[in-house]
C-alpha cells in the first residue's frame, strides 16, 4: 500500500504508540506530523527518525484538550505540507484513583485530553476530507472503554466516549469517502505499562489468553491497515488489539 503525496497527522506521536504509528505510515511515503505535549526531546527524535525514511517530517507542540491551540497547530501543519488526508488521534493521559478518591479535576483532565482533543482535531479536518472526497481517521481508544477498569472511571470513560465519537463521524462521513475507525489495545508496552509493579503486571497478563503484553507496532500496523485502500470499506469499526483480553 502506498500513501504518497498524502499528509498523515498523529496526535501523541513523540512516543509509543503514536510513534510507531507514525514510523508506519511514513513507510507508506506519507508526509507526516506530530503532535506533541511536552517532550521536544523525544519528538525530535522521532521526526529525525522519520526523515531517516526519506519523509518530511514536522513536529508541534499543542495541548490537544485545548480547541484554539489545536487549530493552530493544524494550520501549521496544513502550511507546510497541505491539507490533511490521514489523522490518528493517540494523545491520551492517564490519573488512575478508585471512583471513590477520584477528584473532579482529575476526571475532567482525562475527558477533556482523551475524548475532547480527539473532537478538536476532527473538527480541525472535518471540511478538508469534505473538500478532498478521502480521508482516513483513527481513534486509538483502549480495552478499558469496552469492559471498564476498577481505578480508570476517568480513562475508561474517555475511551468509551471515543468509541461513540468514531461511530458517529462515520456515519456523518462515509458517504464522503472518508473511514473512521476505532482501535483498543490491551496491555501494550509502553511508558505506562513500564510504570506498573511486577505484581499488577503479573496480575494483568492473567487476564491476556496470548500471556504476553503487545508491542506499539502491533497497534501501528493495524492502524496503518486501516488507512490503506485494503480497508476502504470498512468504516465505524472498533479493531481490538490485545491478545484475546476481552472476547
Amino acid at each position: 500500500m502506498s500513501f504518497e503525496h498524502k499528509t498523515a497527522l498523529v496526535t501523541g506521536g513523540s512516543r509509543g504508540i503514536g510513534r510507531e504509528s507514525a514510523l508506519a505510515l511514513a513507510d507508506s511515503c506519507a508526509q507526516v506530523a506530530i503532535l506533541y505535549a511536552g517532550r521536544k526531546d523525544a519528538a525530535d527524535h522521532t521526526v529525525n527518525e522519520l526523515e531517516k525514511k526519506q519523509v518530511k517530517a514536522l513536529a508541534v507542540q499543542c495541548d490537544v484538550s485545548d480547541d484554539k491551540a489545536v487549530q493552530s497547530a493544524l494550520q501549521q501543519v496544513k502550511d507546510a505540507f497541505g491539507p490533511i488526508d490521514i489523522l490518528v488521534n493517540n494523545a491520551g493521559i492517564t490519573r488512575d484513583m478508585l471512583t471513590l478518591r477520584m477528584n473532579a479535576e482529575d476526571f475532567a483532565r482525562v475527558i477533556e485530553v482523551n475524548l475532547n482533543g480527539a473532537f478538536h482535531t476532527i473538527k480541525a479536518c472535518y471540511r478538508d476530507f469534505l473538500k478532498l472526497g478521502w480521508g482516513r481517521i483513527i481513534n486509538i481508544s483502549s480495552v478499558s472503554g469496552l469492559m471498564g477498569n476498577p481505578g480508570q472511571a476517568n480513562y475508561a470513560s474517555s475511551k468509551a466516549g471515543l468509541i461513540g465519537l468514531t461511530k458517529t463521524v462515520a456515519r456523518e462521513l462515509a458517504s464522503r469517502g472518508v473511514t473512521v475507525n476505532a482501535i483498543c489495545p490491551g496491555f501494550i508496552e509502553t511508558d505506562m505499562t513500564e510504570s506498573m509493579n511486577q505484581d499488577t503486571l503479573k496480575k494483568a497478563m492473567a487476564a491476556v489468553p496470548m500471556n504476553r503484553l503487545g508491542t506499539p507496532k502491533d497497534v501501528a500496523k493495524a492502524a496503518a491497515f486501516l488507512c490503506s485502500d485494503d480497508a476502504s470499506y470498512i468504516t465505524g469499526a472498533v479493531l481490538q488489539v490485545d491478545g484475546g483480553m476481552y472476547m
